[in-house]
């Protein structure tokens, strides 16, 4: 890949997309941790959101690893889709479930959907900066 063809992105988008990841990492945190009800309703919902967050950094993964030739084995792209689908749908379905005001309910659905938003951004600068270096780097280095 030549110089000229690598792509860079500016100072303020990296603060940008790091700044919204935090934000929603924060939202997120001040809804949980004020979340009416029992400690297993609270828990439940945390086991949730780390469950959506940790499996959205996966599908962000795995899709930008198969983007142009296929390196993953089916299985694997089931695995990482099925999970990515299982904890969105089960953490929607606790949410829509507890017993919580209508209110409450909308900012935690907001926060979340802002956060898995924001991870796949994230994952995609951190993604282009690590592309982008490797790019740099002359055959030496390797």
């Amino acid at each position: 890949m030549s110089s000229s063809t690598i792509r860079q992105d500016s100072k303020a988008w990296k603060i940008q997309v790091w700044i919204s990841f935090l934000l929603a990492v924060t939202l997120c945190g001040i809804g949980l941790a004020y979340l009416p009800g029992t400690d297993v309703d609270r828990a439940f919902m945390i086991m949730g959101y780390l469950f959506c967050l940790s499996t959205a950094f996966a599908l962000s993964k795995f899709v930008r690893d198969n983007e142009s030739k296929s390196t993953d084995t089916p299985l694997w792209g089931l695995v990482v889709w099925g999970s990515f689908g299982l904890a969105m749908l089960l953490t929607a379905w606790g949410l829509i479930h507890m017993e919580v005001n209508p209110t409450y309910k909308a900012f935690l659905g907001v926060s979340w959907l802002f956060l898995i938003s924001t991870v796949f951004t994230l994952a995609k600068t951190l993604r282009d900066a690590h592309e982008a270096l490797q790019a740099r780097r002359s055959p030496d280095d390797l």
